[in-house]
């Protein structure tokens, strides 16, 4: 797997995955892996990577996850449990194949759930530190009316037209993610005793007028974590603080890294 600007494709656990990169590669500076959100890929994070790159100095990765973006496909439904799943089979091995070393994951929405699970269920001693846009840990019946009402927007309106921008097959994208949330079996899903087992600093960005989300997904993590959590709550932000408000978020996230490379670094001159 190579050092890429450019996006390109990489196979883990028998999928096909594109991805790309930015900044220093993982041999030279610590890498942020970003982890999209439930309509997500490569390229709709769109400048965000080379700006975080800039802002931290670390090496940035994004990727697509199957389904998604320019990634291979998936049969759909999609298992109720697809976070979990992505966070023990792909996320280590694709880190792996990337010959990351020192790591900072970053997740939206769903990409920021499947960082706390990895966070609370993998033992990987390379992941120092989550950063958490929007994450969720259990349903609110807010979020599922949001999720219901995207479809309508997805069949009716220009969303579907939108998404075929960026995903080679936008019906499995919108349908995986829609229909996975609201399934009855979904209800009572719950991942919150992830967050009992983080054992690293977090990060946690919500948006106050988040529709998919309230700020008890916040206080959950705050409730819970062993380990020091920093939350920002982003004033008339949506669901993505990171672009509705770039000016707060995106030295937030510098500032995380920043203060865990120190710390790091203080810890290695200790030793």
């Amino acid at each position: 797997m190579k050092w890429s600007a450019g996006t390109v494709s990489v196979s883990v656990a028998g999928q096909a995955l594109d991805y790309a990169c930015w900044g220093p590669a993982p041999g030279d500076a610590p890498t942020l892996v970003m982890l999209h959100e439930g309509l997500g890929s490569v390229g709709l994070w769109r400048d965000w990577p080379a700006e975080l790159a800039a802002a931290t100095g670390m090496g940035v990765l994004a990727y697509s996850r199957a389904g998604y973006g320019r990634s291979s496909t998936v049969s759909l439904p999609r298992p109720l449990d697809y976070m979990s799943r992505e966070a023990v089979d792909v996320l280590g091995p694709l880190m792996d194949a990337a010959e990351v070393e020192h790591a900072v994951l970053l997740g939206h929405s769903d990409g920021a759930t499947i960082a706390g699970i990895y966070a609370g269920t993998v033992s990987d001693m390379r992941v120092r530190g989550l950063i958490l846009i929007a994450p969720h840990f259990f349903t609110e019946p807010e979020g599922l009316e949001a999720i219901r009402a995207a479809k309508v927007a997805y069949e009716t309106g220009d969303l579907k037209d939108r998404l075929a921008r960026h995903h080679d097959d936008p019906d499995v994208a919108f349908y995986g993610w829609h229909d996975a949330w609201t399934d009855p079996g979904f209800a009572d899903w719950n991942v919150g005793d992830a967050i009992d087992h983080w054992r690293i600093p977090a990060l946690v960005v919500q948006g106050a007028e988040d529709a998919y989300g309230t700020l008890a997904q916040v206080r959950e993590v705050e409730e819970r974590a062993y380990s020091p959590v920093e939350a920002l709550i982003v004033d008339g932000a949506g669901h993505a603080p990171h672009q509705d408000a770039p000016e707060i978020v995106t030295p937030a996230v510098a500032g995380f890294c920043e203060t865990l490379i120190a710390l790091e670094d203080a810890l290695s001159e200790a030793h």
